[in-house]
């Protein structure tokens, strides 16, 4: 009996995925061919594990040895993340980064000089403004931490939100206040998804600019630049509403954000751009570069036309 011909995998490139989906309790496994969750019932849901960017693992997840592989290889990032999001435990990386992207970007990071070029270029998109002269990375961290605080209270005092400070205990999420915990849970969402990114163009997300010392340092750089024009103000809507559940309405508004800001499409050539401020030539790929998990041929026709 012959095989059947199938036609060969081709990933789906990260700006055209669903941005996360979150699983709170079931079993994550791969049955008849197909990424699904199986309840403590038995009933399963499948996902479409292929079209998505993150997969979100809160508390009472269970995932399978196969259930990763194929994750892998689709280059879908696993992340595991404490309860509504407050906490990013770890990831699983989706297929692997590259060896010339991380030293060349450990190369900008080591320079001094290349730093800050990056730093400034950071604050630049971000704030649409170059920022001030002669000022060191630490001194410029200052000013954005000032402008940052401005910004929450301006956001708060737009949406009629009551607004101490940016506060919230690890341990105990019912503590926080409910913009607090809007915000813990929009961040998560956006943290996710930089990180996918990250890793799918091939960078380290632990070699960071602005922040340092982390394992999600560069994942937080990312993540500022487009912080305040996507998920704060989403977090400060639904916190004035005071609804019942607001964490998971504060996803569902994020992942509906992120769909109408194509946000999926900005991030890599964003990082593309704040690289190359450091002024420093991108080095080629070395000729015993490990090839990605799925190949993908370049062929006749439009991406998704089988010819």
């Amino acid at each position: 009996m012959t095989e059947p011909i199938l036609p060969p995998l081709k990933p789906l490139p990260i700006k055209d995925r669903i941005s996360v989906v979150y699983v709170e309790r079931g079993n994550l496994d791969v049955l008849d061919g197909a990424f699904v969750v199986v309840d403590k019932t038995g009933v399963r849901t499948h996902i479409p594990i292929g079209g998505v960017a993150c997969l979100m693992l809160e508390p009472g997840a269970r995932v399978s040895h196969s259930a990763v592989v194929l994750a892998a290889r689709v280059g879908c990032l696993l992340v595991w993340i404490g309860e509504a999001g407050v906490r990013m435990y770890a990831a699983g990386q989706p297929g692997g980064a590259r060896a010339d992207r991380l030293l060349y970007q450990a190369k900008l990071a080591l320079d001094d000089t290349s730093r800050l070029k990056v730093v400034r270029k950071m604050y630049a998109i971000r704030f649409q403004e170059e920022p001030p002269e002669r000022r060191s990375v630490d001194q410029l961290r200052g000013i954005e931490g000032v402008r940052v605080r401005k910004m929450y209270e301006l956001l708060a005092r737009q949406h009629g939100v009551e607004w101490q400070r940016r506060n919230y205990d690890h341990s105990e999420w019912g503590s926080g206040d409910v913009p607090n915990r809007c915000l813990s849970s929009a961040t998560a969402c956006l943290y996710g998804i930089c990180e996918a990114a990250i890793l799918a163009a091939g960078y380290a997300p632990a070699i960071g600019f602005i922040h340092t010392g982390k394992p999600q340092s560069f994942v937080y750089d990312v993540a500022d630049i487009f912080k305040f024009e996507t998920v704060v103000p989403v977090a400060f809507r639904i916190a004035a509403r005071q609804p019942r559940n607001p964490e998971r309405e504060v996803r569902l508004a994020c992942r509906d954000a992120f769909r109408q800001s194509k946000l999926l499409q900005r991030i890599i050539p964003t990082i593309e751009q704040v690289l190359a401020a450091g002024g420093l030539e991108v080095p080629k790929a070395h000729e015993e570069a490990v090839v990605p998990a799925i190949p993908n041929k370049e062929g006749l026709g439009d991406p998704g036309q089988r010819v």
